[in-house]
């Protein structure tokens, strides 16, 4: 197991850092929010701008997590691959369709929307922005809504940003989670 780089508050210490925030105690719980709970101030932002986006988004959430997903298997971050499983399985995505993000251009159990968002993803962790073919795709795609086209580039850039701190911060799986479910394959 990886040291983390900055501890991890106890959970009371979370608990009362989370109020402080303005973020749910369910997620001072998790390992991510314990570190980031170091800056009670940016820990509130961040929650903010990812519940925005989770509880009360306007991007179909299986697209949402197909995205996260594959930021997660692109950067090899296995907390946000971990997690991700979980949050994508209780909505409903296949543990087919989870795995087909690993090689999402061979795998035939997506059709033009997935493609066209997974494409995107891959066009921003690559070189930091949306090609203008992939942009046309989810332009098409996901219709002309102004508003779906930016949580979906917001998306992809916050959870890009939130593997990136993941990684550098060496957060932990929580106790008792498998890495790199369902079959422990890592990147």
């Amino acid at each position: 197991m990886m040291q983390p780089r900055l501890p991890l508050l106890p959970p009371d210490e979370a608990k009362a850092a989370a109020d402080e925030a303005g973020v749910p105690d369910y997620m001072a719980e998790l390992a991510i929010f314990q570190v980031l709970l170091n800056h009670p101030r940016l820990a509130g932002r961040v929650n903010d701008l990812l519940a925005a986006m989770l509880w009360h988004g306007i991007l179909d959430a299986r697209l949402r997590e197909l995205v996260i997903m594959r930021i997660g298997w692109l950067t090899g971050s296995d907390y946000e691959w971990t997690q991700h499983w979980r949050v994508a399985q209780g909505l409903g995505v296949t543990p087919d369709d989870l795995l087909g993000v690993r090689d999402w251009r061979q795998y035939s159990g997506f059709g033009p929307a997935e493609r066209a968002v997974l494409a995107a993803t891959d066009d921003v962790v690559r070189d930091g922005a949306v090609s203008a073919e992939s942009w046309a795709a989810c332009k098409r795609e996901l219709g002309a809504d102004p508003a779906v086209l930016i949580e979906l580039v917001t998306a992809i850039g916050a959870w890009r940003m939130i593997a990136s701190i993941l990684r550098s911060l060496n957060v932990p799986l929580e106790e008792g989670l498998s890495s790199w479910p369902p079959d422990g394959q890592a990147p």
